[in-house]
């Protein structure tokens, strides 16, 4: 497997693109130093986030660091123009004045690939995901876009990858069937799948992980907490959460409850457990967040709570779990 990224959290940079809501520059510099204080060293970012804002904030901030100790992915599959007019770009607000322009073609992905080095200010980037060559982004069009990628991005980033300028590509998606296909018909090495594998939703584990292993592609999984709803929240992949998903969300909190365990952690360490994923990557816009989550990662949970969520049907017997667990 050739993504190895030196430990199992990792960081998002959707919300430091100023997803939701404006992130002050200070904040977001605190939030990627908190992560790599705590020992984060894989870090993921798009040109999608914030116009190009959330690679130059990553950028800024990694440049202090030694090049050869951190992962980093970022993504094409859209070309940055520029326009003064700031042109909206939901769900990012007040990004960079760049002009978002969807291009899965061969020389636009030579060309994404410039272009997020010169805004990261870095020489190298590690992984290169196809970003949203899917059908929640695309719609109808996306088998005749998947297969424009076929002959465009899949034949750029496997060349880049052949010629050592990136070390691996895949895609970057919140839906399970591109990346089925992709296997089937090129060689990815990586995946970073969101909201598709998780305590609430697991439509990854039947088909998707067994072919990974078989093909010796690694995952990485985006959306742990479901855009919220584990964490707090009340929105499931970025929308009022439906009432069966809240009423399930509410089960299992009270089987972590019984065990005195914080549902986020249960969140993020089942996530991990399965043996292709290679890292967990929240988002979190702040400093705290970002050390609560290192925290959870690795606080012991007992194994008990895993057989009770088992028994209870809250999640399938072939999902892993972690095999630290200690006996409660």
């Amino acid at each position: 497997m050739p993504f190895h990224p030196p430990g199992p959290l990792g960081f998002g940079g959707a919300p430091l693109g100023n997803m939701y809501e404006v992130v002050d520059e200070a904040i977001a510099t605190d939030a990627l130093r908190a992560a790599w204080d705590s020992g984060v060293r894989y870090f993921d970012t798009a040109p999608h986030y914030g116009s190009g804002l959330s690679e130059h904030r990553f950028g800024a901030v990694l440049r202090d660091y030694p090049r050869d100790e951190f992962v980093l992915s970022t993504k094409v599959g859209r070309l940055l123009r520029p326009d003064s007019s700031r042109p909206e770009n939901p769900p990012f607000r007040h990004g960079l004045p760049f002009r978002v322009e969807p291009d899965y073609g061969y020389d636009a992905t030579l060309r994404s690939i410039e272009d997020s080095l010169q805004r990261l200010g870095l020489a190298r980037i590690d992984v290169a995901f196809v970003h949203d060559l899917a059908a929640d982004h695309l719609g109808d069009a996306w088998e005749e876009q998947f297969a424009l990628a076929e002959r465009g991005a899949f034949r750029a980033l496997a060349a880049l990858r052949d010629q050592g300028v990136i070390r691996g590509w895949g895609l970057g998606v919140n839906l399970v069937e591109p990346c089925l296909r992709a296997l089937e018909r090129a060689d990815p090495d990586v995946f970073l799948l969101a909201g598709r594998y998780s305590l609430l939703n697991q439509p990854a584990l039947d088909r998707f992980f067994p072919l990974c292993e078989e093909r010796d592609a690694a995952v990485v999984i985006g959306g742990p907490y479901n855009s919220g709803l584990l964490a707090g929240g009340t929105t499931f992949e970025y929308a009022e959460a439906p009432r069966e998903m809240i009423e399930r969300r509410d089960r299992i909190a009270a089987v972590c409850a019984r065990h005195g365990a914080d549902l986020r952690a249960v969140a993020l360490q089942f996530c991990a457990a399965p043996n292709v994923v290679a890292a967990v990557i929240p988002g979190a816009k702040r400093a705290e967040k970002v050390r609560e989550n290192a925290r959870l990662m690795t606080t012991p949970l007992p194994a008990a709570l895993w057989s009770e969520l088992r028994a209870d049907g809250l999640i399938p017997d072939a999902a892993p779990v972690p095999s630290e667990g200690v006996s409660a």
